[in-house]
């Protein structure tokens, strides 16, 4: 199969970009991968629209020196989409013409194997009945002792250098036409918050529109197909963004991570193994305070 094309999106962070360019284009399949970049634009009536539209510029002027790929396809937005968006329309366009797609965001660094690692991933799982797909990030939670192999997988899926195929984004409804009967169904909300109960709360946020998240109508996705997506046991990548990035603040759930090289073994009899999953919604469950702030604040 041929490599899958990379698609990577971009703000008003320069630094990290140069970042996460430095990290991936160091990877040996770098050089035969197609690089698209959507590069999002500035928040003109923001209150800082200026100050954000010369940091939205500073990207633009270091996109077309990007070097150690196939081929770079930089595709700039006129306006500010906001990430969900620009994800949602920047993935289902290349996924469309390339079947399969990694994606990564201008704030996470990568080992010099993770494109290796993902191509193999979806080569090895692409008919698998439960991959879903491939994340490159595993949240840092106690996996059991006795746990031997090298993948598993969780219901939950990664926003973090992750990977997936067209017959699997296409099966998203991005308006979550279902939302309301889901939401009425008490058996159907405890299931779904299997891998945290953090994911309700997010759900409801995303739609009332007081945050704007992609990656929790993807972890729907999965729950709707019951699917799952598979994570290596040690992290291809690392997220840096936690100075002013979109989805990751101070106390994020996602840090303490650290990158590890190294062949990942590709199993197919890869199971859901219960206690793996356990742990998972321990590492995902609210504090009381946010648990206050959710009941009495958004009535969630």
């Amino acid at each position: 199969m041929p490599l899958a094309p990379i698609v990577l999106f971009c703000y008003n962070r320069v630094d990290h970009l140069r970042e996460t360019i430095n990290y991936l284009s160091k990877n040996p399949l770098a050089k035969e991968s197609i690089l698209y970049i959507f590069s999002d634009g500035p928040k003109i009536n923001a209150p800082a629209g200026k100050e954000d539209a010369e940091k939205v510029e500073k990207v633009r002027s270091y996109l077309p020196t990007i070097e150690g790929f196939a081929d770079v396809r930089i595709k700039e937005a006129a306006t500010n989409q906001g990430l969900a968006n620009s994800v949602i329309r920047g993935v289902s366009e290349v996924i469309g013409q390339h079947g399969r797609v990694i994606v990564m965001e201008d704030d996470i660094i990568c080992t010099t194997d993770f494109l290796e690692f993902q191509n193999e991933a979806l080569d090895f799982y692409e008919h698998h009945p439960l991959v879903f797909s491939i994340s490159g990030y595993l949240y840092p939670f106690s996996i059991p002792p006795g746990y031997s192999g090298d993948v598993l997988l969780l219901p939950r899926a990664s926003s973090l250098g992750w990977s997936t195929w067209k017959n699997r984004w296409e099966l998203a409804d991005w308006s979550v036409a279902d939302y309301a009967q889901f939401i009425q169904d008490s058996k159907a909300r405890q299931a779904f918050s299997a891998s945290g109960s953090d994911l309700i709360p997010m759900f409801a946020k995303q739609q009332k529109g007081l945050i704007s998240s992609w990656a929790i109508r993807w972890s729907y996705t999965h729950f709707k197909q019951q699917r799952y997506c598979l994570y290596p046991i040690r992290s291809k990548v690392e997220h840096i963004g936690y100075d002013a990035g979109t989805n990751f603040g101070r106390f994020s759930r996602f840090q303490n991570t650290a990158l590890h090289e190294g062949k990942i073994r590709l199993t197919p009899d890869v199971r859901v193994d219960p206690e793996v999953v356990r742990n998972l919604k321990k590492h995902f469950r609210p504090s009381w305070l946010r648990q206050l702030i959710n009941r009495y604040k958004y009535g969630i």
